[in-house]
């Protein structure tokens, strides 16, 4: 059912492909700071995109964002949805494009993606988005380095004014060799591609696991590179790219290998291929969408607890 449901994918992506048009990238960087996002907040083709999470106390956006920008909280927005029984799935094409053009973004626009930035797994809602856009073939997309952390820090305004965008057409252009599916990870280690698991160390030694996930220990041949290693939760900042080399060579990794990145959800396993992809530079990066979740699922699939 899974390939049909990528099948299903790739052949709106086909009817996407001709109409998508790239924007004018205002930055080809994987990020940008505080003082960036000032400097173009006047650019009618900048859109700013506020994914914090709703909290307790409500919504973190009516209490103050960045100004002008769009709101699109993570876990209720519609970025993620649950496919063939595995949740966080990359939403059909049609859908996930309806809901970026109700964002007022069309594919000339250039997109900021702000997280709260408190730790590495909340900044991993701003690695997923971003994914999501590089997979339906757009590059004018960039993170607000330590999110809205980083903004106030600097001291700048935020305003209380809400956003309501007016809905434009967003048009995909699905690159498929970003998303990995269960078939690929599965031929991984014949043909060469390297799994990094990107799970905390004791879910990835299976000495605890997701509530999510069927079986608990790792795909066999996975290298482990924690989601956290990537994000320093005290400086609010993603690491550099020499940090991630370090990472890389420590699993035994070569800096330049096939890769496909997992976790539980495919939430973690963002964090691990902006990293490696954006950040180090590694294009031959790609994201197991359905994770561990349909890894597990399937009694089938070979796992380890890895020594």
């Amino acid at each position: 059912m899974r390939a049909l449901v990528l099948s299903a994918v790739a052949a709106v992506a086909f009817a996407f492909a001709g109409s998508a048009a790239q924007a004018e990238r205002l930055t080809d960087k994987p990020l940008v700071d505080a003082n960036w996002v000032e400097a173009n907040l006047d650019n009618p083709s900048l859109v700013v995109v506020d994914i914090r999470s709703l909290t307790k106390e409500g919504s973190p956006y009516d209490a103050g964002h960045i100004p002008g920008s769009v709101y699109a909280p993570y876990g209720k927005f519609g970025w993620r949805a649950k496919v063939d029984n595995v949740v966080g799935m990359l939403p059909p094409l049609d859908v996930i494009s309806g809901r970026i053009g109700s964002l007022g973004i069309d594919n000339d626009k250039q997109v900021v993606i702000v997280p709260a930035g408190e730790n590495s797994s909340d900044f991993g809602g701003a690695t997923r988005v971003y994914w999501t856009f590089k997979v339906l073939g757009h590059d004018a997309v960039t993170i607000l380095d330590g999110g809205q952390r980083a903004w106030l820090a600097a001291g700048k305004a935020v305003s209380t004014d809400a956003v309501a965008p007016g809905a434009v057409a967003f048009n995909a252009d699905f690159r498929p060799e970003l998303l990995a599916t269960a078939d690929d990870v599965a031929k991984a280690r014949d043909a060469g591609v390297a799994l990094i698991d990107a799970r905390p160390v004791s879910q990835f030694k299976g000495e605890t696991k997701s509530g999510v996930v069927a079986r608990a220990g790792a795909v066999p041949g996975a290298k482990n590179i924690a989601q956290s290693e990537f994000y320093s939760d005290q400086n609010g900042a993603f690491v550099a790219s020499d940090v991630i080399e370090s990472l890389v060579a420590d699993a035994g990794v070569a800096t330049d290998a096939k890769e496909i990145t997992y976790c539980n959800t495919g939430h973690w396993a963002s964090v691990a291929w902006f990293g490696l992809s954006e950040v180090m530079g590694n294009k031959n990066t790609a994201m197991y969408d359905g994770s561990m979740t349909e890894w597990a699922a399937d009694p089938s699939r070979e796992m380890i607890i890895p020594e």
